[in-house]
């Protein structure tokens, strides 16, 4: 599918902290997720995950993660990540545009391994930099341009 949904929106105030849910933010273009740590003049401002995939995790080791349990900005339902590559661009509710700048990324013995025992960013995260900002809230709707 190419279109799915805002399973969650999750925060932190700093790197190498695990997030919390959020109803709503505000996404800056260039910079990434006010209020968020990983937000700068970087390519991985904010990063999404497969809600699914976290579903699994649950399942297949026994755990019982929600929203920001796995570090994650944004979780999103319903949309097949098998058809997004690195460059491209996903809308976010009516405004919001990212590009895909990376996929998965260099393991290392992150907050979340430390705490789960398992990490899903290093091998599924999207990371991405901000083209277009807006405001993004849980529900909306996430698009493949």
């Amino acid at each position: 599918m190419k279109k799915g949904k805002i399973y969650a929106i999750c925060i932190s105030p700093e790197r190498g902290q695990l997030k919390h849910e959020v109803a709503e933010a505000r996404v800056i273009a260039n910079y990434g997720i006010e209020n968020d740590g990983h937000a700068g003049d970087w390519g991985r401002q904010i990063t999404c995950l497969n809600w699914q995939s976290v579903l699994k995790a649950n399942e297949q080791y026994g755990l019982n993660v929600g929203p920001g349990g796995f570090a994650e900005n944004i979780l999103i339902d319903g949309l097949d990540f098998s058809l997004i590559d690195v460059g491209s661009r996903l809308k976010l509710g009516q405004e919001v545009v990212i590009e895909v700048s990376q996929i998965g990324k260099e393991d290392h013995p992150s907050i979340v391994t430390r705490t789960l025992g398992v990490s899903l960013l290093p091998a599924e995260g999207l990371f991405c930099r901000v083209l277009q900002g807006g405001m993004i809230r849980k529900g909306d709707a996430v698009e493949i341009l």
